[in-house]
């Protein structure tokens, strides 16, 4: 196997993310995903190029969808000679598809590559139950009129009733809030606490937008330039008047819908390559991805679901002799307010490193300055497969701006995991 070689994260393109059912309620992931990867080409003056490969996800996808990725990468501008591949980690996939370029330009098997995601929960695959469909395939099969019709013989208008993408953990039946809300508990986090962590994820986007920092980074598409989700104006004291979204019967319930990540549709793509494929094409690299780790969580009995990179960040660190606090920034994907900060407690929480993690000390404190330093998924939203590019882009993005440093990486997912990763630049 040839050895490894660093690999450039030369920049990340998306569309303003939108909350379902608005902008994007009649696109699909195919035209986000087609729209997302055309501005990347665009940007990068790579119409006409064949790249090693084009990774791209979706969680909530149609059949019809196929190769999401190769189809994609088929109607953007590049080569028709790219590659194409899709994949799903629920909200890590699109973190996954850079890894995945990433690891096959390290050991040289490729020059050049996408990874990027898109998901929609507007355009979503709605199916008729079983013995439905198994009217519609015998009617299909037929060869007569009489046998067609003889299909459908004892049909019931309750056969009509569609089934929708499930929204709950298979192995539990409860959904990813029902979930968070257990780990608030567990760890006693606070609706004040959470309420202020989503305040503050909105402004910080807010004033990143004024600044011009979003410039290079969004392709404006359908006539929205910004995330829609975005609330600028918002205020402790509206949040304040919210209802629990999960948990409405206890009377303990604490995860609301402003400081819950809503229901979103968006899409977002990096352009990754080597040093030498990079300056052959006149491209200066942002930063450099260093290094990634998943991990999993048995939360069917017991663990937090979204506890995952509470895990795979150690593992990660030791691989390099860094501590927690050996970063300038750190995005943390902000899937509810409670899961980021249920994280921070884990890692300084004394037992929880020792009995859980291994280790002899507590991880540790983090700046809270220095997390989400330009907002995060409960201001951008959070279109599950596009979230991970998202993040990168903006890491690499800031490092750049802050002229270099370190950047931790942490996204949970559904079904108890979890994908992490190192940027430097």
């Amino acid at each position: 196997m040839p050895s490894v070689r660093p690999v450039a994260i030369l920049g990340g393109v998306r569309i303003p993310f939108c909350r379902q059912n608005t902008a994007y309620s009649d696109v699909g992931n195919l035209g986000m995903s087609v729209r997302t990867l055309g501005a990347l080409v665009e940007r990068f003056g790579l119409h006409g190029q064949q790249l090693g490969e084009v990774a791209m996800g979706a969680v909530i996808k149609h059949s019809s969808d196929w190769n999401l990725g190769r189809e994609a990468a088929l109607s953007s501008g590049l080569s028709p000679l790219t590659p194409g591949i899709t994949l799903q980690r629920a909200c890590g996939t699109s973190l996954d598809s850079i890894i995945t370029i990433a690891n096959k330009i390290a050991v040289g098997q490729i020059e050049s590559g996408i990874g990027g995601g898109s998901d929609t929960t507007s355009d979503v695959p709605i199916v008729y139950g079983r013995k439905l469909r198994g009217r519609l395939l015998a009617a299909n099969r037929a060869k007569t009129t009489k046998d067609k019709i003889a299909a459908f013989k004892g049909f019931k208008l309750a056969e009509l009733k569609p089934e929708f993408p499930g929204v709950a953990e298979p192995r539990t039946g409860k959904s990813m809030g029902d979930h968070c809300e257990d780990m608030a508990k567990q760890w006693n986090i606070s609706r004040d606490s959470q309420d202020e962590w989503a305040v503050s994820s909105h402004r910080k986007l807010a004033a990143a937008y004024e600044r011009g920092f979003f410039a290079e980074l969004i392709a404006p598409f359908r006539g929205v330039e910004r995330d829609n989700i975005l609330r600028p104006d918002t205020s402790l004291e509206k949040l304040a008047t919210l209802k629990p979204a999960f948990d409405k019967v206890s009377g303990r319930g604490t995860l609301t819908a402003a400081n819950s990540t809503p229901l979103t549709d968006g899409a977002a793509a990096v352009l990754l390559a080597s040093d030498e494929w990079a300056r052959s094409h006149g491209h200066e690299p942002l930063a450099y991805l260093k290094d990634a780790q998943v991990a999993a969580v048995d939360f069917v009995h017991g663990e937090g679901l979204l506890m995952a990179p509470t895990v795979a960040v150690p593992e990660m660190l030791r691989r390099h002799g860094l501590t927690l606090q050996d970063f300038d920034l750190y995005e943390i994907h902000e899937a509810f307010a409670a899961q980021v900060l249920c994280t921070l407690r884990a890692w300084e929480s004394e037992d929880y490193c020792r009995n859980r993690l291994g280790l002899d000390a507590p991880l540790g404190r983090i700046d809270p300055e220095k997390i989400n330093p330009v907002g995060s998924s409960l201001a951008t939203g959070h279109p599950f497969a596009a979230t991970g590019a998202r993040v990168v882009a903006t890491a690499a993005r800031q490092l750049k701006e802050r002229g270099g440093g370190r950047a931790l990486v942490s996204i949970c997912t559904a079904g108890g995991m979890g994908v992490v990763a190192i940027i430097e630049r």
